[in-house]
């Protein structure tokens, strides 16, 4: 989503009189969030990462039935946790600790495959879902922001961001965050 539409739909969720300093403010933060957000999305240990996973190439089916196994099970796994425990996934969450308006971050291969996690995500396959669609973007890579929503277990508006992890001009993966637009 352009910032210019992402303008337009922070202009709804506040009172009249602050919404255009609202949007002006959010705007201005947003645009310093993504700075560290590309920052992020090439941090040697995220493009590690992606790289090796990549490098498996696992086949889309055994994708498909881990993501089955995953959204079937409660609570997190010690299947999950090579995802969650993984050298990227430390990276995300000691970036997500000094950054009080962060919340969950994930990386994906170049299948829409979960990479690594903050936390546990709702399913371990993210290629069908615009998010990676859009910022993978066919290889060639691209900024995503997702329209603002309610998150009703921060209480506050949330916006993700997607960005393509990219390696030699070519789009390898991809790094979603949410970020709580209240605390931006």
């Amino acid at each position: 989503m352009p910032l210019r539409l992402l303008c337009l739909l922070l202009l709804t969720l506040g009172p009249v009189e602050a919404r255009a300093e609202d949007v002006a403010a959010h705007v201005a933060k947003v645009r310093l969030v993504l700075e560290r957000l590309r920052t992020l999305a090439h941090n040697p240990e995220v493009l590690a990462a992606v790289r090796a996973q990549n490098a498996r190439r696992i086949p889309l089916a055994d994708i498909q039935q881990l993501d089955a196994r995953w959204m079937g099970s409660s609570g997190t796994q010690d299947f999950m946790r090579p995802y969650l425990d993984n050298a990227c996934a430390a990276v995300l969450r000691g970036i997500q600790k000094d950054a009080a308006f962060m919340g969950d971050a994930f990386v994906m291969d170049d299948q829409g495959a979960l990479v690594a996690a903050t936390q546990r995500t709702t399913d371990f396959w993210q290629g069908d879902e615009e998010k990676w669609k859009r910022s993978f973007a066919d290889g060639k890579g691209a900024e995503f922001v997702d329209t603002p929503d309610f998150d009703e277990s921060v209480q506050a508006y949330v916006v993700q961001v997607s960005l393509p992890v990219m390696d030699g001009g070519r789009a390898i993966g991809a790094l979603t965050v949410s970020l709580n637009l209240d605390a931006l």
